[in-house]
């Protein structure tokens, strides 16, 4: 695929924060907090296989948000609770139920923020897989808006309930049984996202896999994400080129949604994430590793 370095492919999937406040009364905008706040797992047992945990990020966003905005509650509400691996995506019930409460039609417009760009980007992802392309990520996110000295309100959410149609984009997740295809498969490349690579059951990375940490995507100073040309070159470590598929994951499936987000960006169509990420290969003795 031929990629123009000077702009990002896909612009529209990123907003900037004075457009934001510029358009906070556009009664079809639809604006969320996607925070979660990670930190290490307290269940001792389970943090060898899972040694990161998130909690909702609720409390923060009440004493301070965009103003008008919702609050999706990510380990909560849009994570599949029967799973035995953590923060696994919800079923399609499941999401729809959550669309609807927050307010999110098929007519909304609607844009997403945390602390950190992870967050926005797993609910930005969870959408695209379900088929809704309406959606945006604030580019700089919680952050570059207070920073800014930009209006901020802990007054409750007012959005309204609606109606949210379910399309399916069924290469957007994928299983550890694609991830296992594409081991020395030179049509598809692995890149590994996670920002700081913890072990998760077992020491590395997937066997043929890139590791691109997340974090290295975004101005550390501003949190935006870094100009088109630079996001390639960090992408052409794993050689992405001309290759047929792209699959990104990382412990759980939340930083390698900022991955593929960033690739979607610069116009890259044939992007997946592995949903179980290490928190299922990692503890898995049957699938293969290698050194980080």
């Amino acid at each position: 695929m031929m990629v123009n370095h000077n702009r990002y492919q896909q612009p529209q999937y990123l907003v900037e924060t004075d457009w934001l406040e510029d358009n906070l009364a556009e009664p079809d905008l639809r604006i969320f907090d996607c925070t979660a706040i990670p930190g290490p797992n307290p269940d001792e047992e389970m943090r060898k296989q899972f040694p990161v945990a998130a909690r909702s990020g609720r409390e923060q966003f009440e004493g301070g948000h965009i103003p008008g905005a919702g609050f999706i509650d990510v380990p909560e509400e849009l994570s599949d609770k029967s799973s035995s691996i953590p923060m696994m995506m919800p079923s399609e019930e499941q999401f729809v139920d959550a669309m609807t409460k927050y307010g999110i039609t098929d007519d909304s417009r609607v844009v997403l923020y945390s602390q950190g760009a992870m967050w926005a980007t797993r609910v930005w992802w969870m959408l695209r897989a379900y088929g809704f392309d309406n959606a945006t990520v604030l580019n700089g996110g919680w952050k570059k808006w207070t920073a800014e000295g930009r209006p901020v309100s802990s007054e409750p959410c007012a959005y309204v309930p609606g109606k949210f149609t379910v399309k399916h984009r069924s290469n957007a997740i994928v299983g550890k049984g694609e991830v296992l295809e594409a081991i020395g498969d030179e049509a598809t490349r692995l890149i590994y996202a996670h920002p700081s690579a913890p072990v998760f059951g077992r020491e590395g990375r997937i066997m043929g896999s890139e590791y691109i940490p997340t974090t290295s995507l975004h101005d550390p100073e501003t949190g935006v994400y870094l100009p088109a040309s630079q996001l390639q070159k960090i992408f052409d470590v794993a050689d992405v080129g001309d290759t047929e598929k792209i699959i990104t994951y990382c412990g759980a499936g939340i930083a390698a949604t900022n991955n593929a987000f960033a690739l979607t960006l610069l116009g890259y169509q044939n992007v997946a994430v592995y949903d179980g990420s290490m928190c299922e290969w990692g503890n898995d003795e049957s699938l293969p590793m290698m050194a980080m």
